[in-house]
């Protein structure tokens, strides 16, 4: 029986219906009126219920993947950044309120699981699953099957430390990788020169106005050779770039897969990734190694979410 997979980010929840094969019958986009997680259940039903009906068939079970660090055993999001939620049981209260069993997991989690199974992971067993979007997630497939940890929040590649004392992260903690390198930390870090005068590049490229500043924004400034915006720039790609290599060093996975928004636009961010992985990455670790993009895109999650649950 098909299964019924939700993505729940900062604005909006997705819903689809998907069969056992990975493939979406039918899916609903509902934006989030309220982010109270009373209201955001309410949201996913709604999405929910438009999903199924418009796959016209029922679903046995539920997968939602959040942008969150989960405990894996109860489905409590301890810390979702862009909901500004701590410690909420949203695997229970989507339980009680659609009526069926829901599984939640790491939106990243649920990404890598969609590309094993669906996706460019299909044929390999031993994957490294990097998206760098508003936040920087990744996601570990060992032997076919996901590493989650004893807590469940094993892969946060995100929130391992670059800077010990630096940047507050969303997550609450200083220094981690995603303050510098995330999406959002970016636009911040360069609405920061803006707003300083240091980059008449970046005056130039947004006529002055914070709003048009993005990730792309700022790497066009660097590449100009502006001081400021390729400092924080490299920083943020030597961050990211050596965070990965050694993932792959320790891990020693058959593909790397890459996507989310800043490594699909920035294009330099992500060859930068792939030059530090062939470059920093231990020799041994890199033999046979694919690195590849994301196949399914915006959808792996919502795909693996599902396939998850069945």
């Amino acid at each position: 029986m098909p299964t019924l997979g939700i993505d729940l980010g900062g604005t909006f929840a997705r819903a689809a219906v998907v069969d056992g094969g990975g493939k979406m019958l039918a899916s609903a986009k509902v934006a989030l009126a309220e982010r109270s997680p009373t209201g955001v259940v309410e949201t996913i039903a709604q999405a929910a219920a438009a999903a199924v009906k418009g796959a016209g068939v029922p679903v046995s079970s539920c997968g939602v993947g959040a942008a969150a660090q989960i405990h894996k055993d109860s489905g409590v999001l301890s810390v979702a950044p862009n909901l500004g939620w701590r410690n909420v049981p949203l695997g229970q209260m989507l339980t009680a309120r659609l009526g069926q069993p829901v599984r939640v997991v790491n939106d990243l989690a649920a990404a890598a699981w969609g590309e094993l199974h669906a996706g460019a992971g299909r044929g390999a067993s031993d994957l490294l699953v990097v998206f760098v979007g508003s936040g920087v997630g990744s996601a570990i497939i060992a032997n076919a099957k996901l590493l989650d940890g004893a807590g469940g929040v094993a892969g946060e590649l995100g929130h391992i430390k670059v800077v010990p004392g630096g940047r507050r992260c969303g997550c609450g903690e200083l220094g981690c990788l995603e303050a510098y390198a995330g999406g959002h930390n970016l636009i911040t870090q360069t609405r920061e020169l803006l707003a300083a005068g240091r980059s008449p590049k970046l005056v130039e490229l947004t006529d002055g106005d914070p709003a048009r500043v993005t990730p792309v924004t700022l790497e066009l400034a660097a590449e100009a050779g502006e001081d400021a915006s390729r400092e924080v720039y490299e920083r943020a790609a030597q961050f990211l770039a050596l965070a990965v290599a050694n993932q792959v060093t320790v891990l020693n996975p058959a593909r790397l897969i890459l996507g989310g928004g800043v490594l699909t636009h920035c294009v330099g961010m992500r060859r930068r990734v792939v030059e530090g992985v062939q470059s920093w990455a231990s020799q041994v670790s890199r033999e046979g190694l694919l690195i590849t993009e994301s196949e399914l895109g915006d959808d792996s999650g919502i795909i693996g979410a599902a396939l998850l649950a069945a």
